[in-house]
């Protein structure tokens, strides 16, 4: 920490925020959002039947253009990616295999391995099968079963090249948005089937953990680091009241760490993975369970800067996240954080704010084994289209060319140098 005197007797401190030697540093995408022409899944067949104004199409083309994102990503000192597979390319057909597909994807994780860049192999990100939607997705006693039959397979045929696996992206979130919300495919609003899926993405899950290391075991590898992607708000009361403060205490228990305690307690984590962008302001009505777990602030109580969607920039919330997966003692992954804007300065303000938390979080203890930005490029925000830009580099959707923004060169400095200023 270095100080300067000025004439006018103000001090301005300046401090230097290292991190490991040996951290993770990278960026995401998931297959669905980036690849285009996913025309077996089942979020294909629903943006035509919902009417969505823009459609995935060929989104960007990062199906046939990866190794030059990839190219950039290294030009960038990236040093790990996280990537998901779809599930409905490997499985177009209820038990019939792609083998030019499984292929395709080991290709992928050969090209980051010649760049030095770590793969982070995400298996379920959001979207299914065509025909699994069909037998009643998740909600099916037996999706467990065809998706672990489809996690065996994969895993066999890249377990010599990758690590790290996420099984799972953001179950709450899947849930919540698909059957609470009713917004994303199958489109159903029922607690009760709500709670099914959540059951059985606990179960596919932790069936996939075991046979992971099983495969990993058998073939006599390094063990790998299997997890879940945990999308995490901070929630926070807006008022000082017991029916906010008992809300938030109920959401962050049941939203935030009830699907990552159900896993340790089946020893099926080798690490937490941590998504995060926002807060939730809580403000409830009335005494009632949909209340209690649903109503938020509307009036604009509290106000922050927000992104592009409306969500509030809170990177403090992250530092204290962070500091409550303290005493489960285990490493933590940031898996997913950062910001949709056509601010890049914000998005640079959003990036630092958050590393400074998230270093400060590793002072007080917290194993932290690396930031994965999300996301690397621009993307389709699933409902939401085109519009809402996430990426490190943008993407020109005429042309599909790339272009690198500033906040990425800055944060490439941060990655090669483990520094933050």
């Amino acid at each position: 920490m270095l100080g300067f005197l000025f004439p006018d007797d103000i001090i301005i401190v300046y401090m230097m925020v290292d991190f490991p030697k040996h951290f993770l540093w990278g960026a995401a995408t998931s297959a669905y959002q980036v690849e285009g022409n996913n025309v077996n899944s089942d979020w294909w067949q629903w943006e035509i039947k919902a009417g969505l104004k823009e459609v995935s199409g060929q989104a960007c083309r990062h199906y046939e253009l990866y190794k030059e994102d990839f190219d950039l990503a290294k030009l960038l000192h990236h040093n790990a990616h996280r990537f998901s597979i779809e599930w409905s390319r490997i499985e177009p057909q209820e038990g019939k295999f792609s083998g030019e597909e499984i292929g395709h994807y080991y290709d992928v994780v050969c090209a980051l391995r010649e760049r030095n860049i770590e793969p982070i192999v995400t298996l379920h990100h959001f979207t299914n099968p065509h025909w699994l939607a069909g037998l009643g997705g998740w909600a099916n006693r037996d999706a467990a079963v065809y998706f672990l039959r489809y996690v065996e397979l994969l895993v066999r045929e890249l377990s010599d090249k990758v690590r790290y696996w996420v099984t799972i992206n953001e179950p709450m979130v899947y849930v919540y948005e698909s059957y609470i919300l009713g917004t994303w495919p199958p489109q159903e609003k029922s607690f009760l089937k709500a709670s099914r899926v959540i059951s059985n993405l606990l179960a596919a899950h932790i069936n996939a953990y075991r046979v992971i290391h099983s495969i990993y075991k058998k073939k006599n590898l390094i063990p790998p680091y299997v997890g879940v992607a945990s999308n995490m708000l901070a929630f926070v009361p807006c008022r000082m009241i017991l029916r906010d403060k008992l809300a938030a205490y109920l959401r962050n228990r049941f939203f935030n760490f009830s699907f990552i305690e159900k896993a340790l307690r089946n020893n099926s984590l080798d690490f937490i993975g941590v998504n995060y962008y926002t807060r939730n302001l809580v403000e409830v009505e009335k005494w009632r369970l949909k209340n209690l777990l649903l109503d938020v602030c509307v009036k604009n109580h509290h106000p922050l800067k927000k992104n592009s969607m409306g969500w509030d920039i809170y990177p403090e919330g992250l530092y204290q996240l962070l500091l409550s997966l303290k005493k489960y003692n285990m490493p933590v992954l940031i898996l997913e954080n950062g910001i949709c804007t056509d601010d890049d300065n914000l998005r640079w303000d959003f990036i630092s704010q958050h590393l400074s938390n998230i270093n400060l979080a590793m002072q007080k203890g917290v194993n932290i084994a690396g930031y994965i930005y999300w996301s690397l490029i621009d993307n389709f925000e699933w409902d939401k289209g085109f519009k809402m830009r996430f990426g490190l580099i943008a993407v020109d959707y005429h042309t599909y060319k790339r272009t690198p923004r500033e906040s990425a060169k800055k944060l490439s400095l941060v990655f090669k140098t483990g520094r933050i200023d």
